[in-house]
């Protein structure tokens, strides 16, 4: 390695953590009333795919998720309901298990929650309006 400083630089970027959140999957994030007598789901699947593929993907345990999340929607000043730990296990064993596909790349990668497929990842693109956070580890 003969430049340091963009070694330097290379690695301490590999500790950003930029979240985008669309418009439509804050507005897909509660339930819709399902019609039938009884108790209403809080969340919909794609807020619980959502929490456990983040779960997966920072390998936290299911009350890690929750808090992770909660602070997320704190510091995007969001009122949305978070799943807790035991939603997030009952609702697990409904949806099945969530798989990833690797995108060769050096670029950053999206991750996208997606109904009926399942979580998808994509290339950034800046079409659709978006809340950020961003914050270095």
């Amino acid at each position: 390695m003969r430049n340091w400083a963009e070694y330097e630089a290379g690695l301490q970027k590999r500790g950003d953590l930029t979240v985008w959140l669309s418009e439509a999957a804050l507005e897909a994030w509660r339930a819709p009333a399902s019609g039938k007598p009884g108790g209403q789901r809080t969340y919909a699947d794609l807020a619980i795919e959502a929490a456990l593929t983040i779960g997966m993907v920072f390998h936290l345990p299911l009350r890690q998720t929750e808090g992770f999340l909660r602070s997320l929607a704190q510091l995007l000043e969001l009122d949305l309901p978070i799943p807790d730990h035991t939603t997030l296990s009952r609702r697990l064993r409904k949806l099945g298990e969530i798989q990833f596909r690797t995108i060769p790349t050096d670029r950053p990668i999206q991750l996208h929650p997606s109904r009926p497929t399942g979580p998808t990842m994509r290339r950034p693109s800046t079409r659709r309006p978006r809340r950020r956070v961003k914050d270095t580890l």
